[in-house]
């Protein structure tokens, strides 16, 4: 009791600073009052939380505000700065050698490409079309050349790819090539390049609100996105250990066993959808894929600590308004970024981009760590 009543006087407020007086004025009642508290292990577990609790927010003296304050975050700041840096490097790394936007073969016509360019395209279909690298290149084979090829063509000399999965995958990727007239998007950079103000979104959307940007790819983006993202992350049976690049290609309908598998995950843990099609391109982007895997588990802990929130606090029949809250407050802010995106200078969208990318990681472990301390001083 007494320990509380320290913790509290150091305010210095009128109320406060009554709780003392009436500690001087009633000392016997108090002494009583503090021997049974001291006999209820959960009391005493309670005050000594709330010591712990008032000590780390409210310093004793000037000086000892700054000793205790960078004792209890001077390690846990040095992470967050660390990473901080880690982040920065990574973003300088990407804008110095990452080649500019508007030299990738999305923008480039393919009739246009280069022999170069047309072996940049097929080891990017997988490790397999390495095997043929060598062939390409002595055949000199550039897009003008490569619109002509057929299959027949392809399983003879000097091509002779022999593997009638490898001509298909190779053929299937053409004929999109030949549809588009550029290439396809196969990495997150080319994405970005083709689609700015969708790749944004999407980023923000999967990270504040998932399961609406889930559906929202199921609505209006099945073909292009959705397929590929279900592909990926509940793979078909006979998929099994094919590379990412094959999944993504696959544009069969899912069967019920992946639906199954996906309206689980979709249903309670969401981000693990998102951490799991990271973890396959972690071979195409290292780092990038391991903050969005990281963010991804931190973002499902910040969601289990709201839901205990609203189950310890027996809110449990405000969750339709607050799900109808989120919807609205979700669907106005998009509506309103699609209306002045044409507006928006490009440098900004990118800025929002690799904010969001590389340092909401960072940001939401002081958010995980917050929640911890508040979550041990509610139990104890």
């Amino acid at each position: 009791m007494r320990q509380v009543l320290r913790i509290m006087t150091v305010s210095k407020t009128p109320g406060l600073r009554f709780l003392d007086a009436t500690e001087k004025l009633f000392p016997d009642a108090i002494r009583r009052r503090f021997e049974d508290i001291q006999q209820n292990n959960d009391i005493v577990q309670s005050l000594s939380a709330f010591q712990k609790y008032g000590s780390d927010q409210i310093p004793m003296t000037p000086t000892a505000g700054r000793v205790n304050q960078q004792r209890g975050g001077g390690f846990f700041s040095g992470v967050l700065t660390a990473l901080t840096g880690v982040a920065v490097v990574l973003l300088v790394y990407h804008w110095s050698s990452r080649e500019s936007e508007h030299d990738l073969l999305v923008h480039k016509a393919v009739a246009k490409w280069t022999a170069e360019e047309v072996i940049l395209w097929l080891e990017q279909l997988g490790p397999w079309a390495s095997l043929y690298r060598d062939r390409f290149l002595s055949e000199r084979v550039n897009g003008r050349l490569l619109l002509t090829l057929t299959e027949e063509e392809f399983s003879r000399a000097p091509y002779t790819i022999e593997n009638s999965s490898h001509r298909r995958a190779i053929l299937m990727e053409l004929e999109r090539v030949k549809a588009l007239g550029v290439k396809p998007p196969q990495n997150l950079w080319e994405y970005k390049a083709v689609n700015p103000g969708r790749s944004l979104f999407l980023l923000y959307a999967l990270k504040s609100s998932p399961r609406l940007g889930l559906l929202y790819l199921y609505l209006f983006d099945y073909t292009d996105t959705f397929l590929p993202f279900i592909h990926t992350i509940c793979p078909h049976e006979d998929d099994l250990g094919e590379d990412i690049i094959s999944k993504l290609l696959d544009l069969r309908e899912p069967t019920w066993k992946q639906w199954r598998e996906f309206l689980v995950k979709y249903s309670f843990l969401p981000y693990q959808l998102i951490a799991e099609f990271a973890w396959d391109w972690l071979e195409v982007h290292y780092w990038t894929s391991r903050f969005l895997i990281v963010n991804a588990m931190l973002l499902s802990v910040l969601e289990l600590f709201s839901f205990w929130r609203i189950w310890s606090r027996s809110e449990l029949k405000t969750v339709p308004q607050r799900m109808w809250s989120h919807f609205w407050k979700v669907s106005t802010q998009g509506l309103f970024v699609a209306m002045f995106w044409p507006l928006i200078p490009q440098f900004v969208c990118n800025c929002l981009f690799y904010w969001a990318l590389y340092f909401n990681p960072i940001i939401n472990i002081d958010l995980v760590v917050k929640e911890v301390r508040r979550l041990e001083t509610q139990v104890l």
